[in-house]
Parts: structure tokens; sequence; C-alpha cells
């Protein structure tokens, strides 16, 4: 592959796909079973991922103008010799080269992550957790962008995995000391909509989920692929900073609208 145009990621992340796909079904479609509603779910997760899709284009059709503009764009993609498949060798490298590589990436973070998340659930200043206590740091960034300080937080610390954003945030809503899971939807819900979520916030968390920095497995492989900070950094920091201006205009609008209190 061509080097001479530095690479440019943007957030479609399978790791978001279960958080969306619960938001969807429990705020605007419903838990109950039935080909209409899963019908509509298919077609609101798919309005979803093409607005992704659209962005990216956009994004880096507005890189394309700016910062990358009179980068070489070519990319040259080297095909190697046909040869009859080694269904062996083929199973083998999938393994090491896929399956061990990306976890042992995913552990060099996921590790140090779950102790911080650890300690940051049980370790109490003051009466309370120091989770708790950066909830309440972040709640007012989290109201004008139509969240809440728990939404920012469980993201922050879901930095290792996507998947873990949810647990994360159910173990700071019950204010217990490790990741919680609950298996039942509606009372997901219940416990969400207890802790003042609404359409708003369910809306403002699926575009945070959809556009945010990259979790920790993608940042090691962009900066491995770069060999470059700045680049990793702007990786980071670009679709970040979407997510925030699409969670502040969608709250803002709504707001001067009557659609959500202020």
């Amino acid at each position: 592959m061509c080097r001479d145009r530095k690479p440019f990621y943007f957030p479609l992340y399978g790791g978001a796909f279960p958080t969306l796909i619960a938001i969807l079904t429990m705020f605007f479609v419903g838990t109950q079973g039935g080909p209409w509603r899963s019908l509509l779910s298919a077609l609101l997760l798919t309005g979803v991922i093409l607005l992704g899709v659209g962005m990216t284009f956009w994004i880096s059709r507005l890189l394309s103008g700016t910062i990358l503009k009179g980068i070489p764009s070519s990319f040259t993609l080297e095909l190697p010799p046909y040869r009859r498949p080694r269904i062996g060798q083929v199973i083998a490298r999938s393994v090491l080269d896929r399956t061990l590589f990306v976890l042992g990436r995913a552990a060099a973070v996921a590790a140090p992550a779950g102790l911080v998340i650890w300690l940051c659930a049980n370790i109490t200043v003051g009466g309370s957790s120091i989770l708790h206590w950066c909830t309440r740091f972040l709640d007012p960034l989290g109201h004008v962008l139509g969240l809440d300080g728990a939404i920012l937080a469980a993201f922050l610390l879901g930095f290792p995995a996507n998947e873990i954003v949810v647990p994360i945030l159910i173990m700071t809503y019950l204010s217990t000391g490790t990741l919680q899971d609950m298996g039942d939807l509606d009372a997901l819900r219940t416990l969400l909509c207890d802790h003042g979520w609404t359409w708003l916030t369910a809306v403002c968390t699926m575009l945070f989920s959809l556009f945010h920095w990259p979790c920790s497995t993608t940042c090691i492989t962009i900066a491995k692929e770069t060999h470059s900070v700045k680049w990793t950094l702007l990786a980071v920091a670009l679709p970040t900073a979407v997510g925030l201006l699409a969670c502040f205009a969608t709250a803002t609008l709504a707001r001067l609208l009557g659609l959500a209190p202020w």
C-alpha cells in the first residue's frame, strides 16, 4: 500500500452496534416482537448507518480540500501470486494474525483500563466514589449535549472497547462496584428513564455512539500504520468534535422548538 497519503479514520465501529440497536429498540421501536417492529428497527438502524457513511464521505471531502490538499491520494495494492488454498495454513494464520494479535493489543489496554474502572467505582472520597464525583463534574457539559455526566463518563471509561459502555453506565446508575449487565431491555429502559432519560437523551447518545473517539485497539492500529502521533490524535479528535457538535446542535434545536425542556 502506498504510504504517501496519511490515512484517516472515521468511526463506524461494529462495537457501537449493540448500543445503537438496544437504544433503538427501547425508545423508538419497543421490545415487543413482530414483523413490523423488526422491519422498523432495521430501517432505523439502516438510517443511522447511512448517516455515518454520509458523514464519513463529507469529512473525507472536507479534509481533501484542506489539511490533505496536495497530498497524493494514490493507493497501490499488490496481489500475491495465486496458489491453491491450504486449509491448515489459512486457519493457523487467521488465529495468529487476527485473533491472537488483536486480543494481545486489546489486553495491553484493557487490563490497565479495567483496573482504572474498578478503582473509580470502589475508591470513595467524601462518602462518594470517584466515579460519582466524575459524573457530577461532567453533568453540566452532558446537559448541554443532551446527555448527562454518567453517559460521558461511561464513554470515557469505555475507551478499551465500545461494548462495555452500557455496562459501565448501568454500574454508574446502580452505584455498584462491578460492571453490570441487564438481559431484559424493559428493565434497562426503566432504569434509564428513572435517571432522566428522554427521547432526546436516546437520540444524542446514539449520535455520540456513532461519532466519537476510536477504541483502544483502533488507536493502536492507527499509530502503527501511520507511525505518527499527530495523525493518531487527529483520528481521535476529529470524530469526537463531530459527535460533540452533532449532539449540541440536536439538543439545542429540540429545546428551541419546545420538544424538550431546557
